[in-house]
C-alpha cells in the first residue's frame, strides 16, 4: 500500500462521482450546470482514499439555484452502485458559514476539491473558507487546541496507548490533519518534510490494517499486529508496534512544537510585541530561557562542561518550558561524557529532574525523540516503545516509567530517601522485554546503572532490592491473608529492612497509579498498607502485636458502604461452611461484578467485604438478597444457571506453602462472571472451611487466595488438599493443578 493506491483509488472514485453529477444533469465538464458543483472534502479532498474508506461529499449550490430534485436523484445512484458516501447538500453561503461556526466542518472543508460541475462555486468556496479561517484564526486556534487536548485524553497517545488508534489517538492522523490546518492560517509554521514523511507513512499503515480488518478500522487491536507487519514487510508485530508508535510519537513531538509556537503568538513575550530580538534570560550556568524555550546560554561550551544536558533538562522540566530540539541536538553532538562514576552533582540534577513532576514528560519526550538518552541511560533502548503483555496497562513500558516517576514525585515527602524513590521508579520495569521474569532480569541491571551513577554499593544494593520486589506488596496484599503471622514474615525476610519497606510502599503506589485509573483504589490502598505495617513489626520484631488488618464488625449483618469504584457490602454471619458460596451466587445471579473480595474470622463470625463496580441500580433490593441467601435460602436459581459462563475455560490451581495453620489454594483463571461462585461451590460442597479468602483480578484473570481448614480446625491432608485442588479445577475447566 502506497500513495499511488491511494491517488488509484481516489482517481476511481473521481469517475464515479463525476459519472453520477454529469448523469443527472445531463452536462459535462465543458458545459456544467451553473451555480452547482460537487466537492469531495476530508480525506477523500486529500486525496488519500483507505481501501475501505468512505466518500466524503458536498453538493455546493448558489443561493438562487434549487437543487432539491437534483440531489436526491444524485445520491440514489451512488447508493446503488455500493459506494458508500457520506454526504451534505449546501447553499454557499450556508458552507462558509457553517465553517466560521463550527471547527470539524472547517477543519473538513480546507481540504475541499472540485469534482464535477461549475468550478466557479467550487473556487469561491474555497477562497471563502480559507479567508475565514485566517480571519479568525485568533479566535479559532485555543477552541482547536482544546479540541486537540480532549481527544488525547480520551484516546491516548499513538505512541503509547495499549490498543492505539491510528486516526484519533495523540500523534495520529488527526493531529496530522490539524497541524496542516495551523499552517494554513500562517500565523506559525510547522515542520512541513518531517510532518509529511510520518503522516504518508502511517497512512500507508491505516491502508494495510483496513486490508487486514477487511473493513474500515483505525484501531489495531493486538491480533492484527502480525499481519499488519507481514503487509507492511517487517520481520514481526513487534517492529510493526515499534514502527507505528514511532511514527505517532514523531508526530506528537511536532505537534507539541507546533502548539507551544501557537500560545507564543497568541500572547508574545513583551520583547517579540514591541518587535525586538527576544532576550536570553539565564537559568543555571550555561542555560538561557529565550522565547519560551530552554537554549544553552551564549558561550555556553558542552565539550567543557559535562553536567549542561543535565542543568538545561531540569531548568526546563522544573519550569515546565520546550527544551530546544535545536539546543539538545548540539547537546548530543558536542557534549563530553559524564565522568564515571558520576560526581554528586550529576546525581542530584539527575533525581531534580525525574522528580519535576508532569514538567518531566515533554522534557523526556525531547530526549527520547532526539537520541539524547544515550548519553546517560543506554539500557532505555531495551524498553523504548516497549508494548505491555498485559491489557491492563495503558500505556508502553517506556511511557509507563516515566508516569511512574511523575506519581512518585507527588509523594517523595513520604521516605527518607527521595532519591533512591526516583531512581527506583525509573528502573523498576527496565527489565522488561526479554524472557526472564523482569523483576529478576531488571535487578542486575538496576544495580549496574545505579553505580555508573556513582551511587555506593549500599544504595546499590537498595535500588537493586526495590526493582527486585517492586511488585511484592501489592501482589502479597492482594492475595495472602493479612493476619498470618506468616504473610508479615515473607515480607520482612524479603525487604530486609525498613528503610527499602517505605520505598516500596510508596512504589507501590506510584506504579499502580502509573498503570490505570482503576489500578489503585481505596481497597487495594487500605491492603498494601495494612501489609506494609504489620511488615514493620515484623522487621521490628513484634509481629504479633500488629493491629489487625481486617474492620471491626458491627451489629449489622449486612452494611452497604459506598465506594468510588461503585459499592462495598459488609456482611456478618455465624460462622458455617458455604456461607462465601451463597453470598457469590447471589451476586453472580444480581449481575452484578465482584472486583474484589476478602472474608475472616471473627470471634466465631464469619466477616466479609466485597467490593461491587458500578452503578447498583437498587442496593436495597440486593440487601434483601443477601438477607435471604444467608437466611438459608441460599443463593437463586439464576446463579446456577450463570455457571456455564464460567467454564470450560483452563485454569490453573496451586498449593503454596504460605501458611502454618491452614491450606492456602490460589486459583487462577479468566475474568468471567460466576469463576468464584464456582470455585467456592466446590469448596462447600466438601465440607471445607474458609478461613479467609483474598479475591482480586490482574487484567483479564482472576487470582482468587483461600484459606482452608479441615472439620478440627487444621491444615488438609496431602491427599485432601490435592483432592480439593482437582474439585476446584474441575469446576471450572481443564487444566493442570500445579503444586508451589
Amino acid at each position: 500500500m502506497t500513495a499511488a493506491d491511494r491517488l488509484a483509488r481516489t482517481a476511481e472514485a473521481d469517475q464515479v462521482c463525476a459519472a453520477a453529477l454529469h448523469g443527472v444533469t445531463g452536462r459535462d465538464e465543458s458545459d456544467p450546470l451553473p451555480g452547482v458543483a460537487l466537492l469531495a472534502v476530508g480525506g477523500y479532498g486529500r486525496s488519500e482514499l483507505a481501501p475501505y474508506s468512505d466518500l466524503d461529499l458536498v453538493l455546493v449550490h448558489d443561493e438562487d439555484v434549487d437543487v432539491g430534485s437534483l440531489a436526491q436523484e444524485l445520491w440514489y445512484p451512488l447508493w446503488d452502485s455500493g459506494t458508500k458516501i457520506d454526504h451534505a447538500v449546501r447553499a454557499l453561503d450556508e458552507v462558509t458559514a457553517a465553517a466560521r461556526d463550527d471547527l470539524r466542518v472547517a477543519l473538513g472543508l480546507l481540504d475541499a476539491r472540485h469534482l464535477a460541475g461549475d468550478t466557479a462555486v467550487s473556487l469561491r468556496l474555497r477562497a471563502g473558507v480559507l479567508s475565514t479561517w485566517r480571519r479568525d484564526a485568533r479566535r479559532n486556534l485555543p477552541l482547536l487546541r482544546d479540541l486537540a487536548r480532549g481527544r488525547a485524553e480520551q484516546r491516548g497517545e499513538l505512541a503509547h496507548a495499549s490498543v492505539p488508534d491510528l486516526k484519533e489517538s495523540a500523534g495520529g492522523l488527526r493531529d496530522a490533519t490539524m497541524l496542516k490546518a495551523l499552517v494554513a492560517t500562517w500565523m506559525v509554521d510547522v515542520p512541513h518534510a518531517d510532518l509529511e514523511r510520518s503522516r504518508l507513512a502511517l497512512l500507508d499503515v491505516r491502508d494495510v490494517l483496513h486490508e487486514v480488518a477487511g473493513r474500515a478500522v483505525d484501531r489495531v487491536v493486538p491480533e492484527q499486529w502480525a499481519a499488519v507487519a507481514e503487509a507492511l514487510g517487517l520481520p514481526d508485530a513487534a517492529a510493526a508496534q515499534r514502527h507505528v508508535r514511532q511514527l505517532g510519537r514523531r508526530i506528537t513531538h511536532l505537534s507539541r512544537i507546533s502548539w507551544r509556537r501557537v500560545d507564543r503568538v497568541l500572547d508574545p513575550p513583551p520583547s517579540a510585541a514591541h518587535g525586538r530580538v527576544p532576550s536570553l534570560e539565564r537559568a543555571a550556568a550555561g542555560v538561557a530561557v529565550s522565547a519560551g524555550e530552554v537554549v544553552l546560554d551564549k558561550g555556553a561550551d558542552p565539550r567543557r562542561d559535562p553536567l549542561l544536558f543535565l542543568r538545561a533538562a531540569v531548568v526546563a522540566a522544573e519550569r515546565d518550558l520546550p527544551f530546544s530540539p535545536a539546543s539538545v541536538a548540539r547537546l548530543v553532538r558536542e557534549s563530553a561524557p559524564v565522568a564515571e562514576p558520576w560526581p554528586a552533582e550529576a546525581r542530584s540534577l539527575l533525581v531534580r529532574l525525574l522528580a519535576s513532576g508532569r514538567g518531566l514528560l515533554p522534557v523526556w519526550e525531547t530526549l527520547d525523540e532526539t537520541d539524547a538518552l544515550a548519553l546517560f541511560l543506554p539500557e532505555w533502548e531495551r524498553i523504548r516503545l516497549l508494548p505491555h503483555a498485559s491489557v491492563v496497562h495503558r500505556f508502553t513500558v517506556d511511557r509507563h516509567v516515566v508516569e511512574t516517576c511523575v506519581e512518585a514525585s507527588r509523594l517523595i515527602r513520604r521516605v527518607s530517601r527521595p532519591d533512591l524513590l526516583m531512581v527506583g521508579a525509573l528502573l523498576h520495569d527496565i527489565g522488561k522485554g526479554g524472557t526472564v521474569e523482569h523483576s529478576e532480569a531488571g535487578a542486575p541491571i538496576a544495580r549496574t546503572v545505579a553505580r555508573r551513577w556513582g551511587f555506593d554499593e549500599d544504595d546499590v544494593e537498595v535500588v537493586g532490592r526495590l526493582v527486585l520486589h517492586h511488585l511484592l506488596l501489592a501482589r502479597v496484599a492482594t492475595t495472602r491473608d493479612l493476619d498470618d503471622p506468616a504473610t508479615a514474615e515473607e515480607v520482612a525476610t524479603r525487604v530486609e529492612e525498613a528503610t527499602v519497606l517505605d520505598l516500596l510502599e510508596v512504589l507501590t503506589e506510584a506504579d499502580a497509579r502509573a498503570t490505570a485509573p482503576k489500578a489503585w483504589t481505596r481497597w487495594r490502598a487500605g491492603l498494601v498498607a495494612d501489609l506494609a505495617e504489620s511488615a514493620r513489626h515484623a522487621l521490628a520484631g513484634r509481629a504479633q502485636t500488629a493491629p489487625s488488618s481486617y474492620p471491626e464488625l458491627s451489629a449489622e449483618r449486612v452494611e452497604v458502604l459506598p465506594d468510588p469504584v461503585g459499592l462495598v457490602v459488609r456482611v456478618r454471619e455465624p460462622d458455617r461452611v458455604g456461607i462465601l458460596a451463597d453470598l457469590a451466587g447471589t451476586f453472580l445471579a444480581s449481575r452484578t461484578p465482584v472486583v474484589a473480595a476478602r472474608a475472616w474470622t471473627q470471634d466465631g463470625h464469619a466477616g466479609s467485604e466485597w467490593l461491587l463496580e458500578g452503578e447498583v441500580p437498587d442496593p436495597a433490593g440486593l440487601v434483601r438478597r443477601v438477607t435471604a441467601a444467608l437466611d438459608g435460602g441460599g443463593p437463586p436459581a439464576a446463579a446456577d444457571r450463570a455457571l456455564a459462563d464460567a467454564t470450560g475455560l483452563p485454569a490453573e490451581v496451586l498449593l503454596p506453602d504460605a501458611s502454618a495453620d491452614s491450606t492456602v489454594m490460589e486459583v487462577r483463571a479468566s475474568d468471567r462472571p460466576g469463576t468464584l461462585y464456582a470455585v467456592l461451590r466446590a469448596l462447600s460442597g466438601l465440607d471445607l472451611s474458609v478461613r479467609s479468602a483474598h479475591v482480586g483480578s490482574v487484567g483479564p484473570q482472576v487470582v482468587d487466595v483461600f484459606y482452608l481448614q479441615d472439620a478440627s480446625g487444621g491444615q488438609l491432608s496431602p491427599e485432601a488438599a490435592r483432592a480439593a485442588a482437582e474439585a476446584v479445577r474441575r469446576s471450572l475447566g481443564p487444566a493442570d493443578t500445579l503444586d508451589a
